[in-house]
């Protein structure tokens, strides 16, 4: 009998800990598998659904596939989450659709015209720009967000 609440309690701490490592699915990180056309669908994707996994997972996400220099242009994340908050580009939290349309590439880069259509449904037109990674390390051969134009409003859906 006296065992049986220490075991209880023991149980108890397993599962929770068992559900917490669960209710955070883990952000996919940049690897030389994806393509470049992936990598802009995971940041959409995440963007669609930013607050899906946790409070701005999506941004977060969104993040990991940035390419280095534009993390030095944009600063550091909590910079990045403003920066998408914003007028600017805050259509893309929440939107309710997107495609994704190849412009051109090489071995080196890839271009492709996003359109979303926002929660307003509006539709928005953005020129997106990934480029492999060249130098060593974990990112080497990895698609990476190198730019994205400022949104081109096409107009309502309605």
């Amino acid at each position: 009998m006296m065992l049986e609440k220490p075991l209880i309690i023991f149980k108890a701490v397993i599962l929770y800990f068992f559900f917490i490592s669960f209710s955070y699915a883990e952000l996919l990180s940049p690897n030389s598998t994806i393509s470049p056309k992936e990598v802009i669908k995971i940041q959409l994707s995440g963007l669609q659904k930013n607050d899906l996994e946790y409070k701005d997972s999506g941004i977060e996400q969104t993040w990991k596939f940035a390419h280095p220099n534009n993390k030095r242009v944009t600063g550091p994340l909590s910079n990045f989450k403003m920066m998408i908050k914003s007028d600017s580009y805050g259509m893309m939290i929440n939107h309710l659709s997107h495609t994704i349309t190849e412009l051109g590439s090489s071995d080196k880069w890839a271009q492709f015209e996003v359109i979303i259509l926002d929660k307003d449904k509006i539709y928005h037109k953005f020129n997106w720009q990934v480029e492999k990674y060249t130098s060593e390390g974990i990112l080497k051969d990895c698609w990476l967000t190198t730019m994205v134009s400022s949104p081109i409003p096409l107009g309502s859906s309605i």
